[in-house]
């Protein structure tokens, strides 16, 4: 049980950047990005490549760099093409498989047994025991997160969160929302492909599918996250993310460990909590206006009594 619940740890680490990324894409800038599925695949691809080659530390940064350039490719249709910008991510996220296969090598998986990876780097140095692999995605996740939160709060990042609140405005007060909006989706996707080179070094492998369903994953931890600390500030916001990604983690480990629910159905169950969790402010709202309606009419009826 200690294993699976360290091992839960580990990956909700790994996966917390995925729904810090949305956290930034759909919460600040308030853009539907679906390029993730396949820029965590494409962040995998080039790390694993890059740390076969016996480069896993640059990988990382490879890998960040790949997924910064899906972003802008991403942003470049959105705001100088005039894609929708769900369009937009389905337009690249498209593409990225021929990319991914690409860095690949034209194989559908690839392996890293043998190879050393960032984790067997730290192991090798006796640092942090039997738990190496947790400090070392909790370092990196934590990291990040300490950085975007300080990015945010710069004037450059102020900008970005002016642009997802009222992008009309920022535009009257001569800010390029190109740019802004570009730099966001670069610096999303990077996040995105950094979870994935993680992973593909984590697990010592990548496959051209592993990607599938990220988006939801990622949505349904950035929602129990929110559920749990709520969302009032973007420092909450970065710590809900990764809380509801270590608590998404625990339930997938629970339900694998217990199979009270078939692990197949799972994915399925995630789709129905994110779908529920977003249209949850529109029925409050609906419900809240039929309970008036219903109010009225009751002191109507008084009244004509």
């Amino acid at each position: 049980m200690l294993l699976i619940s360290q091992t839960a740890l580990e990956l909700g680490f790994l996966y917390a950047l995925v729904a810090m990324a949305l956290f930034l894409s759909y919460r600040i800038l308030d853009i539907a990005d679906l390029t993730t599925d396949g820029c965590f695949v494409l962040g995998a691809a080039v790390s694993v490549t890059a740390a076969v080659a016996g480069h896993p530390v640059a990988a990382l940064l490879c890998a960040m760099a790949a997924g910064a350039c899906a972003g802008f490719v991403t942003a470049f249709l959105q705001t100088r093409l005039g894609v929708p910008s769900i369009l937009a991510g389905i337009v690249t996220n498209t593409g990225l498989y021929t990319i991914n296969l690409m860095a690949m090598g034209w194989s559908s998986n690839k392996s890293l047994l043998g190879k050393a990876t960032i984790f067997t780097m730290l192991k090798d140095t006796g640092f942090g025991g039997d738990w190496y692999e947790l400090i070392l995605a909790a370092g990196v996740t934590v990291t990040a997160g300490a950085l975007l939160y300080w990015f945010l709060g710069t004037r450059l990042g102020l900008s970005i969160r002016a642009t997802g609140d009222n992008r009309d405005m920022v535009r009257a007060s001569s800010v390029n929302t190109t740019f802004t909006i570009t730099l966001g989706l670069c610096i999303a996707n990077a996040l995105t492909a950094l979870s994935g080179a993680m992973v593909g070094q984590y697990q010592k492998t990548v496959d051209i599918n592993s990607g599938t369903g990220i988006v939801v994953i990622g949505l349904a931890c950035l929602i129990i996250g929110e559920t749990v600390l709520g969302r009032r500030s973007v420092l909450k916001g970065i710590i809900a993310v990764v809380v509801g990604s270590v608590i998404y983690r625990f339930i997938y480990a629970i339900v694998f460990y217990t199979k009270i629910v078939p692990v197949d159905f799972l994915k399925l169950i995630t789709a129905l909590v994110v779908a529920a969790a977003i249209a949850a402010p529109t029925v409050k709202k609906h419900l809240a206006f039929q309970r008036q309606k219903a109010a009225g009419r009751r002191e109507e009826a008084t009244g004509d009594a």
